[in-house]
């Protein structure tokens, strides 16, 4: 089974946030529109696979080194050999970084040949994983920065009355997590992402101020992301469970990290970092460094499923899949994947278990 067409396709769809959204990493002030980077792969036999790429602003350069660069190289080779296929375009486009874009498709085109496994297999990529009895899991919801305590409190009721009770903040102003803590009170997890703005001194100094609000762990505290000793600083004297990983990309880095001894929770990005094959990895690592693994998910399409069958197979019962909470005008899977009562669904098809709707893809496709 060959490789026959590889199709890269830009998606840009309507989301409401439950108010107006503060500037952020991933958009400007105001983002009222999500970017993403669907990936269709075909084989000569007729089975397709659907991967995904970290999107937002990164769609473009992503796309461009997938049509350009991967699938020429990638078109033709066995389906089948998604190891033998990954290392080879690794060591072959190495010198283009280790990181980005080129590593972002490579991770939509691993997840979309494991799609592509299950179907031929027919089996559920879980099962390709090493199995699980899980049929939900327990997701967290993953708010936008709205910087304003009281939308920052209205959207924490709001994801209440959802039925979620683990929650994600993305704010770095100490008003907007004391109002998050308050409305929800001590019994909701809460965990707060805050997107790598602080030196080792500055985020040791906000762990202080944040203590009080007994966050299940501050995440990606310091910049820069691979300051790894930093991490480990602010780990030890801050007195906070620390998350980070998102960022990382080789294995490599994931492993200075363990030895940085900088995290409580890893977070692997399987769009990102190199799909479901790598993303395997990185927890057997996890669990020789005593870590524990909870995927970063901030995505909607195949990223997503790629992140919950990995999580049911290898992350045992504490596993965690982070929803992106976003309100999108026309998600691509429909209601299939969407939590209800704060679990979501561990799909039980075939490869990824759930198909896009081409409707969707049709009416929002970008270009």
């Amino acid at each position: 089974m060959k490789i026959a067409n590889i199709e890269s396709i830009p998606l840009r769809i309507p989301f409401t946030t439950g108010g107006r959204s503060s500037d952020a990493v991933w958009g400007k002030g105001g983002l009222q529109t999500v970017d993403s980077l669907v990936v269709k792969v075909t084989t000569d036999t007729g089975v397709v696979g659907w991967g995904e790429t970290f999107g937002f602003t990164a769609v473009p350069v992503a796309k461009l080194a997938i049509d350009t660069v991967l699938a020429p190289e990638a078109i033709g080779r066995d389906a089948t050999q998604i190891e033998k296929l990954m290392l080879d375009l690794q060591k072959k486009f190495h010198v283009f970084g280790r990181s980005g874009a080129f590593l972002y498709g490579l991770s939509a085109i691993d997840i979309a040949l494991w799609d592509i496994a299950g179907k031929a297999a027919g089996k559920p990529v879980h099962q390709l994983l090493g199995g699980t009895d899980a049929t939900e899991l327990r997701s967290y919801a993953s708010l936008t920065r709205y910087s304003d305590p009281e939308v920052v409190a209205e959207n924490v009721a709001r994801a209440l009355r959802d039925g979620f009770r683990h929650l994600k903040l993305h704010e770095i102003d100490v008003g907007a997590v004391r109002a998050a803590r308050e409305t929800a009170g001590d019994d909701i997890d809460i965990t707060l992402d805050v997107n790598c703005p602080w030196t080792v001194r500055e985020a040791i100094d906000m762990a202080d101020k944040l203590r009080p609000f007994n966050l299940r762990w501050l995440e990606e505290p310091v910049w820069p992301p691979e300051n790894y000793s930093g991490l480990a600083r602010v780990r030890q004297e801050g007195r906070i469970p620390v998350a980070a990983g998102e960022n990382a990309s080789s294995l490599m880095d994931f492993q200075h990290l363990f030895e940085a001894s900088a995290v409580d929770f890893v977070q692997p990005s399987p769009a990102k970092m190199g799909g479901l094959t790598e993303l395997r990895k990185v927890y057997a690592l996890a669990n020789a460094h005593n870590a524990t693994v909870m995927v970063h998910s901030f995505y909607d399409g195949p990223g997503l499923l790629a992140s919950v069958h990995a999580s049911a197979a290898l992350g045992g019962p504490g596993a965690l899949v982070e929803w992106r909470y976003f309100d999108l005008e026309a998600p691509l899977y429909g209601e299939a994947i969407m939590p209800k009562n704060g679990a979501i669904a561990v799909p039980q098809g075939p490869g990824l278990g759930i198909e896009p709707d081409p409707d969707v893809i049709r009416e929002y496709r970008v270009g």
